[in-house]
């Protein structure tokens, strides 16, 4: 969008949030960016010029704005809907490949070479690799500084630099302010909660429905794994450096997030996980307005916009919940989890109680024996060879996953039919056109409406919908009075 000169400038001009994530405004006079939404008042255009990324903007050599401070913005909804190189890359980037396996690792995750990935980056973003992961260090950095009280030295290294110095040159280059000129000036309300909890606000484009978002995450939650708790859905963390518990709570402007990890470097991740659990990158404007289009869907739309499709923390997780799912109730497929969570998880420390374990990751259950899951044989078969696959490395899933290969994977292996296949691209793997003809509920409502409820002609039906079939599902989920489409109390 940031070589649309025209269609910029009226966003800018607008205060339009609806644009923040998509481009960034650089100012030639004063030598900032900002955020489209910014509140000041807008440059005249002869002194605005347009970037697709902050990193972008940094490397011409601009500063961010201490006001509408862009760097905590809402993503790109682009690199979710996107299934290419440079929306993989950039999810991997998001999920600190680059700051553990280097550029050479994220080229060898995406099974390109480190020239292509470059230079893909560079012609779509303006910036490579390495500048897009220095950009998120910063952020990450900021973050740490204003809502704990670790040394700089920590919060240097916990944010990913490989120097004191590195991290002081580049707080400085960015933001315009030393690092303790950043923590001075941080809001009182930021400062970090009891027990070295990071609390921070995670930003999404308005609208946003919490109702079926939480409502599912809350009622499909794995006892010792997760829990809803004063407003609050909690759960635990597997973290490439650690472990975590998250607390998640819903706010007409932002999600509030309270974080307690065992190592501050995996704050990066934690935060990229937790965005892609609530689905906040979305553009519900786009997606509400492609379903509005169908008069059958359009009521639904107009009485809740905004809706989200719930996701997960661990792909891994949810492909193993997605098969002990199958056929049985959602209480069922509670119990069934738990068991393996308490015969096979990882007991955590949970200062506030309620939580107890990670979920167990797919080495852990590659060696457990069938005979003691209290399950079909054949649904026996299902997991077993899921796990198999997952802990050999012979299936991947996530956020470098390429949508309609992972998808025929998943298919070949045993017991595995569309539904569990299209419910893990929909909810693990982030396919926002990822749809559930054959699905039950999703059945229901489709005759309730008028629609074809037959899997061959809602399909047909369905086609308007793209690329948004995910989020018509949630909609449609919505019209039955299941506990998961209920915001609990």
């Amino acid at each position: 969008m940031h070589t649309d000169t025209e269609r910029c400038v009226r966003a800018v001009q607008s205060k339009d949030a609806r644009f923040d994530g998509w481009f960034y405004t650089a100012v030639l006079t004063t030598g900032i960016y900002c955020r489209p939404s910014c509140p000041a008042v807008p440059p005249k255009p002869r002194h605005m010029v347009f970037h697709p990324s902050a990193a972008a903007c940094q490397q011409a050599g601009f500063r961010a704005c201490k006001r509408c401070r862009p760097d905590a913005s809402p993503g790109s909804p682009e690199w979710n809907v996107r299934a290419d190189l440079v929306a993989r890359a950039m999810r991997l980037i998001a999920d600190g490949v680059v700051d553990r396996e280097g550029v050479t690792g994220l080229a060898a995750r995406l099974g390109y070479s480190t020239r292509q990935i470059e230079r893909q980056l560079l012609a779509e973003l303006g910036a490579g690799p390495l500048a897009l992961a220095r950009a998120q260090r910063a952020r990450t950095a900021r973050l740490l500084v204003e809502t704990t009280d670790l040394p700089m030295a920590d919060v240097a290294f916990a944010a990913g630099f490989s120097s004191v110095r590195a991290f002081n040159d580049t707080v400085r280059e960015v933001f315009a302010l030393s690092p303790s000129e950043l923590r001075t000036r941080a809001p009182k309300h930021a400062a970090a909660g009891a027990h070295g909890v990071i609390a921070l606000r995670l930003p999404f484009r308005a609208p946003l429905h919490p109702d079926n978002l939480f409502g599912h995450l809350a009622a499909t939650a794995v006892p010792g794994v997760e829990e809803w708790r004063e407003g609050s859905y909690r759960r635990t963390l597997r973290l490439p450096y650690g472990q975590g518990i998250v607390a998640l709570s819903p706010h007409p402007d932002h999600i509030a997030c309270r974080l307690a990890l065992s190592d501050h470097r995996d704050l990066t991740v934690a935060i990229s996980r937790c965005r892609r659990l609530l689905d906040l990158d979305a553009d519900p404007v786009a997606v509400d307005e492609r379903l509005r289009a169908d008069p059958a869907l359009a009521p639904l739309v107009d009485k809740a916009p905004g809706r989200r499709v719930p996701r997960t923390a661990d792909e891994a997780e949810f492909a193993v919940r997605a098969v002990l799912g199958q056929q049985v109730s959602t209480a069922a497929a509670r119990t069934h989890a738990a068991r393996l969570v308490m015969a096979h998880g990882t007991p955590v420390d949970d200062p506030e109680g309620g939580l107890t374990h990670l979920f167990p990751a797919p080495e852990e259950l590659a060696a457990l024996d069938p005979d003691t899951l209290a399950m079909p044989r054949t649904r026996r078969t299902t997991l077993t060879t899921l796990v198999r696959r997952l802990a050999d490395g012979d299936l991947r899933l996530g956020a470098d996953s390429d949508w309609p290969k992972t998808r025929a994977a998943l298919l070949a292996l045993p017991g595995f039919g569309p539904w569990t296949a299209d419910v893990i691209a929909m909810r693990a793997l982030g396919d926002p056109d990822a749809f559930l003809p054959t699905d039950l509920g999703v059945r229901r409502a489709a005759r309730a409406l008028g629609l074809p409820s037959t899997p061959a002609a809602l399909t047909t039906r369905a086609a308007a919908w793209r690329p948004w079939r995910a989020y018509a599902v949630q909609y449609l989920w919505a019209t039955d009075s299941h506990p998961i489409n209920v915001l609990p109390t």
